[in-house]
């Protein structure tokens, strides 16, 4: 047989693990920016976790876990979301005891059987972050904020935040009441699965994706409309502290979120840029969550953001801006007394911390033109080429190439790697990048 990867996953190539590891970079440097420690749960749990955190009713639970019984007889499920492992870990290792709020990230793996599609596999990967232990609606902004801050460092900008409150244990069986009452007359309209939510758990129908369901519940109440006291002075918290932030929101009433552990806020920030899976980052406050797992009532809040989805943005970003890639510079040389000292200069650039690329001789060992190398270069997207020939070796010199801003300049060999390091972080586009990322956030267009 041909040897295939599983229908749902997928290699990440070489060709793509800069983009990743550009991401995992951002998130790691702005976790630390808002002061959250990495968690690492284990890929799988006992299924007992999510079918009492994520709840019973959800999709993920009824339709789409990777559930086996193991050789000792247990179930158990790979992780199809971070948060209850989290909360779990939280729970089993007392983190309480080192001070509230904890505050922890993650990037990790997850699976949920699915039809596969672009940003969607059976195997994905999320970063996410939970602050436990607040009932402070700062806290619900900081997870807003924060997937928002990787996207700006990464230079993704088209997305949108929608924002609900989906209230608490004491308001929210009024609202599902109301909800029930207007949707008791279109039963008939909702799909199988919606029609056997009615009684248990009627909100989830408004998250149903089915176009009939969305036409039978469009003009259904929303869950502001019922806010108790508490949940709408949280709720409008929220809001003005995204404004203080001026972070643009939209309120979205048929936000429902697919989870059941969710109270309050929730939120997502979507893009139009990804087609049908729109969804960059979801999360909201879950404030009975520890409880339903059996620690005592604490209030938190966290969100999930899919990677796959934030490296498809950045292919989006590099198609826009012709396919730059993430070299910052190129080294061409000339003659065979020149390469050595190539080979040198590229090095010491590398040294650095700067992403190099150098000439290779072709399969016959024949060296190249300057032109066919000045061509290599810039499909290369480096931001500048460091030209090296044998009158140049003689001189002492070599000449560095600005591929962006155009223009050229001759730079003693001894300072070549410093005024080249120089250069490239003084780009505009580098500010707060690490040394390296110059040339490659130039050519993604921040």
């Amino acid at each position: 047989m041909e040897a295939k990867s599983p229908r749902g996953t997928s290699d990440i190539l070489p060709s793509e693990v800069g983009l990743w590891r550009r991401v995992e970079e951002a998130v790691a440097e702005v976790m630390r920016a808002y002061d959250y420690r990495e968690i690492r749960t284990p890929v799988f749990e006992h299924t007992e976790l999510f079918q009492r955190g994520v709840g019973e009713t959800t999709d993920i639970v009824e339709k789409q876990m990777y559930t086996f019984v193991d050789r000792g007889g247990r179930s158990v499920t790979l992780r199809p979301e971070g948060t209850a492992p989290v909360v779990r870990a939280f729970l089993e290792h007392k983190l309480a005891g080192h001070g509230l709020p904890q505050r922890l990230w993650y990037i990790q793996p997850m699976f949920r059987y699915e039809r596969p599609q672009a940003g969607r596999s059976r195997q994905f990967h999320q970063f996410g972050a939970e602050a436990i232990g607040s009932s402070d609606p700062a806290c619900d902004v900081e997870m807003i904020a924060i997937p928002i801050e990787v996207y700006r460092r990464l230079g993704i900008t088209r997305y949108e935040v929608l924002l609900n409150s989906i209230g608490c244990p004491a308001c929210r069986p009024a609202y599902r009441e109301a909800l029930r009452a207007f949707l008791s007359g279109r039963l008939d309209a909702l799909c199988g699965t919606c029609r056997s939510r009615y009684d248990r758990n009627p909100m989830r129908i408004l998250d149903c994706k089915v176009e009939g369901c969305k036409q039978a519940t469009a003009g259904a109440p929303s869950s502001i409309e019922h806010l108790c006291g508490e949940c709408r002075e949280h709720f409008e918290a929220v809001q003005r502290l995204l404004r203080t932030l001026e972070i643009p929101f939209s309120i979205d009433t048929r936000l429902v979120r697919g989870l059941d552990y969710y109270t309050k806020t929730v939120f997502e920030v979507v893009t139009d840029a990804l087609g049908a899976q729109g969804a960059l980052a979801a999360g909201g406050r879950y404030d009975g969550l520890t409880e339903e797992l059996g620690g005592p009532p604490t209030p938190a809040v966290g969100f999930g953001a899919g990677m796959e989805r934030a490296v498809l943005m950045l292919k989006e970003i590099a198609a826009a801006s012709d396919g730059a890639g993430a070299v910052d510079v190129f080294v061409a040389s000339l003659g065979a007394s020149a390469r050595p000292e190539a080979i040198r200069i590229a090095d010491r650039l590398r040294k650095k911390g700067v992403a190099t690329r150098i000439d290779y001789r072709d399969r016959l060992g024949e060296e190249r033109s300057l032109k066919a190398q000045l061509k290599a270069a810039g499909k290369s997207g480096a931001g500048f080429v460091v030209i090296l020939g044998e009158d140049e070796l003689a001189r002492g010199v070599a000449t560095l190439k600005d591929m962006v801003g155009g223009g050229q300049e001759e730079i003693p060999l001894a300072e070549i790697d410093e005024a080249v390091a120089l250069r490239i972080a003084r780009l505009p586009e580098a500010a707060g990048a690490p040394l390296g990322a110059g040339a490659e956030a130039h050519s993604q267009g921040r």
